[in-house]
């Protein structure tokens, strides 16, 4: 199938917390079940900026800012490994409408900021609460360390990083597929200074200090969404 959308994520901040599975099972679709490491479900903060964002023959592309909070699933009945989103924050009122019209994908407006100096990426997002959802803000500094790399095979940072499918929620349940290169990640450094994502998606903050990954950009192409079968 060919590819519907193109575009580059970069700035890419990873931040995962491990919970107990059955905190998230119950929020999942019926045909999904959530997807464990070692026993453990994974809630993620993903906080980056998206660039050039094409329609397949588009001579113009679009880009705004994006943080989400997510967690991992498999199919119940079997199928590959993907993930879940519980809110998509964006700073594009186009973009948003877009994705939640084309994906079904459960994004709203934020005022987002993004901006890198000396080495580091400075990200502040805030949505503003509405009649159906909460506000939401996260801000963080962050910066990469040490060399690039890949995430080896069957390890947690593959487990955290390399999906390449996302479901929804909607009836029936909508997959959409991207293809991209390795996930080429780094260590790093990260101040989060707020962070109330989890609260905005009814969870409880895990605590805890979380697992961070960087990546500086990525070539991303997008099929367009089918339904699970």
């Amino acid at each position: 199938m060919r590819p519907l959308l193109s575009m580059e994520w970069r700035n890419v901040l990873f931040a995962h917390w491990p919970v107990d599975p059955e905190l998230v099972e119950p929020r999942l679709p019926d045909q999904l079940t959530v997807a464990t490491r070692d026993g453990r479900a994974w809630l993620g903060v993903v906080s980056f900026d998206m660039t050039d964002i094409r329609p397949r023959g588009s001579p113009v592309g679009l880009g705004f800012p994006e943080v989400n909070l997510r967690t991992y699933v498999e199919p119940a009945d079997g199928g590959p490994r993907g993930v879940y989103f519980f809110t998509l924050d964006a700073a594009d009122r186009l973009g948003v409408t877009m994705a939640r019209l084309g994906y079904r994908l459960p994004y709203h407006y934020a005022n987002i900021s993004v901006e890198e100096r000396d080495g580091a990426v400075d990200y502040e997002s805030y949505r503003p609460a509405t009649a159906e959802t909460p506000d939401a803000r996260f801000e963080a500094t962050y910066r990469p360390t040490g060399e690039v790399r890949t995430a080896e095979p069957g390890s947690l940072d593959a487990f955290l990083v390399e999906n390449y499918r996302f479901y929804t929620d909607d009836w029936p349940v909508v997959i959409g597929d991207i293809d991209h290169d390795p996930w080429p990640i780094q260590d790093v450094e990260a101040e989060i200074r707020a962070n109330t994502m989890f609260e905005a998606c009814g969870f409880d903050h895990p605590g805890g200090d979380p697992v961070l990954h960087y990546a500086a950009a990525l070539d991303v192409t997008a099929k367009p969404p089918a339904t699970l079968r």
